[in-house]
């Protein structure tokens, strides 16, 4: 290369830059990575060189020269022409220390992609996913097909749907929670292999591993059921982690999964079993249940059955269990309302789900394809439904019918690609793995892309501003207490200010979150709080609160709250309003309060 000079044109943005009179050195930086240039006075004309002198880090230069090596002997390119391509008007985050803002690396992607490179790596990871997810079922002969993501019925999921509305036929539609019931409407008009890889949009909570807006993989195969998809999946997973990790044991969070193995099989009743000691297969009906659950301080409501009590006994036991690949098998018919029953036992199903580190990675049917039958468990889910579950699904008549017309045996499965990208990057967050995660809008922000209103619309310093008038006419508190409580009583609760590291959503329930607090003993605190309809998770994280601390655990969907958060509630023409506590965020973890 040094003897016969080897020229090259790249282009970049500058990412580091050393001025040494007549010549200098600097980075530039593109989607494969960074490579030096030597920029030299008389090379390039004075002209030029005084305008790269004054040019900033982040700017987008377009370079001509040839390559050689340093005495140190890096490869560099030496400039012989130089166009500056585009202006950075903002400065960058310093080189050293890169991007560690969380919420600002999700809520600017575009600079967490320039200052981070594992976090580029994770995307150009996941798009090699998506890749080899199409090879993989193209090897197999099956379709890629679209289907409408504005629905009238948001079925084939339990789950509560977006709702917008047609201007143009004056109608209220609905988003996607799923993509199933579409696409076995084409197993019925012959297309025997079908897939669809796309968004779907579910009205619920954030967390670590949950966004409202999600992609999702779902396959259907004529002629084939459950033990059919089980193959296929085992196969698929291997593949994706050989092609995308180059071996079937990944690392994640430091714990080696091995997908070279075969994946064990459990029934749900026999993991049940197993993890908690209890053989629902004799337990007789919905009462003995729900007696077991009791006993067992498994949260539950009324309306709930055998079968959504077995479900309940399996998230709390088991799902934490199943580290490794493993197929949970023949759920109950009561939480299966799309899948075919097994011929030996008409009150389980023919369905699995795969568990890789305690997540769920996929569900998988021997689809129902019987409309009687069908028409019967929409009928239950209409009556859920109507006993306050916004999560059921509702009768589809156009489905129904084209299952009327004649569905074949079917094997079907859903898969979540962001989960199976934070599984195959070792990513500890969903948001890690979308490259725009919903975020609640910033106050005090523009709404429509959370960029802080420039200084111009800033008001004056100086100058002052009138408060906000707030109306407290139709505010209702509750009366004060009438009985005293003696002063050593009340000065043996603690009262702590708390900083909230992280929150989440708790699963399966609709009101609490999770709080992991610093209370400046060094170990984190674990509060649960039943404030979820009046707080999104992601807006407490860094917030000060307060606490009281010395209460005893209390066991909270089996999870141990440890304190108590303090709210201000009150009650507004008839509707309860909630305010936790926030206080200033330079008093620190663990102040006491007096």
């Amino acid at each position: 290369m040094d003897a016969d000079p080897v020229h090259v044109s790249i282009a970049g943005r500058m990412m580091f830059k050393r001025v040494m009179g007549k010549a200098s050195f600097a980075n530039i930086q593109d989607l494969k990575g960074s490579i030096q240039i030597y920029v030299a006075r008389d090379a390039i004309g004075e002209d030029l060189y005084a305008t790269f002198k004054k040019s900033d880090i982040g700017d987008i230069w377009g370079v001509k020269g040839y390559a050689f090596r340093t005495k140190t002997g890096e490869i560099s390119i030496h400039a012989e022409e130089m166009t500056l391509l585009s202006k950075s008007l903002q400065i960058l985050p310093e080189k050293f220390h890169g991007l560690t803002d969380t919420d600002m690396r999700y809520r600017q992607r575009y600079i967490d992609l320039i200052m981070n490179q594992e976090s580029k790596n994770v995307f150009i990871k996941r798009s090699q996913i998506l890749k080899e997810i199409r090879n993989f079922l193209a090897g197999r002969d099956f379709m890629e097909v679209e289907t409408p993501m504005l629905v009238s019925n948001a079925g084939g999921a339990a789950a509560r749907p977006f709702e917008t509305h047609y201007n143009a036929l004056n109608e209220d539609v609905k988003l996607r929670i799923s993509l199933e019931l579409y696409l076995k409407r084409l197993i019925v008009g012959g297309l025997e292999r079908v897939y669809e890889i796309g968004r779907v949009f579910r009205n619920e909570g954030v967390d670590t591993r949950h966004n409202p807006e999600f992609t999702l993989m779902e396959l259907y195969q004529a002629y084939t059921d459950y033990e059919g998809m089980m193959e296929l999946t085992e196969s698929m997973f291997r593949y994706l982690a050989e092609k995308v990790c180059g071996s079937t044991k990944i690392s994640y969070n430091g714990i080696e999964i091995d997908l070279g193995k075969p994946f064990e099989r459990l029934t749900m009743n026999d993991a049940i079993k197993k993890y908690a000691g209890i053989d629902f297969d004799t337990v007789a009906d919905d009462e003995a249940a729900k007696a077991l659950a009791r006993e067992h301080h498994i949260e539950f409501e009324e309306r709930h059955t055998k079968g959504d009590i077995i479900n309940l006994f399996f998230e709390e036991f088991c799902e934490k269990e199943l580290i490794q690949p493993t197929f949970i098998m023949d759920h109950p018919v009561a939480i299966s309302p799309l899948t075919k029953k097994k011929p030996s036992d008409p009150t389980k199903v023919e369905r699995f789900e795969l568990f890789i580190n305690t997540w769920e990675m996929c569900n998988a049917y021997s689809e129902l394809n019987d409309p009687i039958d069908q028409r019967e468990r929409f009928a239950a889910q209409d009556a859920n439904a109507a006993a306050g579950d916004d999560e059921a699904e509702h009768t589809d008549e156009d489905f129904l019918n084209a299952l009327e017309i004649g569905m074949p045996p079917t094997g079907g499965i859903g898969y979540g690609i962001d989960r199976l990208v934070m599984l195959l990057t070792d990513s500890q967050a969903i948001r890690d793995v979308l490259l725009f995660p919903t975020m609640k809008s910033l106050d005090g922000v523009n709404k429509k892309n959370d960029v802080n209103n420039t200084a111009s619309e800033a008001p004056e310093k100086n100058v002052k501003t009138e408060s906000e008038k707030i109306d407290f006419s139709k505010v209702k508190v509750e009366p004060l207490f009438e009985e005293f409580v003696d002063f050593d009583t009340f000065s043996k609760s603690d009262f702590r200010a708390v900083k909230v590291k992280e929150c989440v959503a708790v699963p399966k329930s609709k009101k609490l979150l999770q709080f992991t607090l610093d209370d400046g003993t060094g170990t984190d605190r674990t509060i649960l709080s039943g404030i979820h309809s009046f707080y999104e998770p992601e807006e407490l994280v860094g917030k000060t609160l307060i606490a009281i601390t010395n209460l005893p655990p209390r066991a909270m969907m089996g999870i141990d709250s440890c304190g108590m958060l303090l709210s201000a509630i009150h009650e507004e023409e008839g509707e309860e309003k909630l305010h936790l506590l926030m206080v200033d965020d330079h008093i620190p973890a663990g102040a006491k309060l007096y």
